[in-house]
């Protein structure tokens, strides 16, 4: 039996209109980022929530047969949600624990850019195509949302191979500065860049997801 996996973009301001996926995000996002990788970060036994999901945040997210089985978070490199900005301005000023405060490249402008944090899939994707297919609708819909939001590329701190995934989908992107290795879960991480404009390779899964 061939899964149906579709695309959804919201923000707080219309969750209400999807259900539970915003909830069923959290709880993904609590079985990767605590449960497995063992990240000290707000949770209860059921899902993980920080200082970034505020209504400055936007989240894009794949359904298969009716369940959430990935999702990202989006947020404008120079949005304020009270005294916190988006996550890697925060670990800019030092003010996250296990993040370099010299991390972002002074050569490198991040102004017009969106930040992508939280981008995790379910193992409920079995098989590769459909990791592929809930992959490229996610990343296409954080790319419709840096659009929206004015943004001409989007960043994202994560492990460096992730590179080969979004080329794989038609995106072109660039590491930007070095990496490091995590105090906490020991894996290397670095700054990813990619322009906020569709790939053509994802096109025709957004299209489809959205009939």
């Amino acid at each position: 039996m061939t899964n149906k996996i579709t695309g959804i973009t919201f923000d707080l301001s219309d969750m209400h209109l999807h259900g539970s996926a915003f909830y069923e995000f959290l709880g993904l996002r609590k079985r990767f980022f605590v449960d497995t990788l063992a990240w000290d970060i707000p949770h209860n036994n059921d899902v993980e929530m920080d200082q970034y999901d505020n209504p400055m945040a936007a989240y894009s997210v794949a359904m298969m047969n009716g369940r959430l089985v990935g999702g990202a978070r989006l947020m404008r490199f120079s949005g304020k949600w009270g005294s916190h900005g988006c996550m890697l301005q925060d670990a800019a000023e030092g003010r996250i624990d296990g993040i370099p405060a010299d991390l972002l490249p002074r050569a490198h402008r991040f102004a017009n850019s969106s930040e992508c944090t939280r981008l995790v899939l379910s193992d409920q994707l079995t098989s590769q195509d459909d990791r592929h297919n809930a992959l490229g609708l996610v990343v296409q819909g954080l790319v419709t949302l840096a659009i929206d939001q004015g943004s001409a590329d989007l960043v994202t701190l994560t492990v460096p191979g992730f590179r080969r995934s979004l080329r794989k989908l038609g995106y072109d992107v660039e590491q930007v500065g070095e990496k490091y290795r995590n105090k906490h879960d020991g894996r290397s991480y670095a700054i990813l860049s990619m322009p906020a404009v569709h790939a053509s390779a994802t096109a025709p899964l957004w299209q489809q997801a959205n009939v």
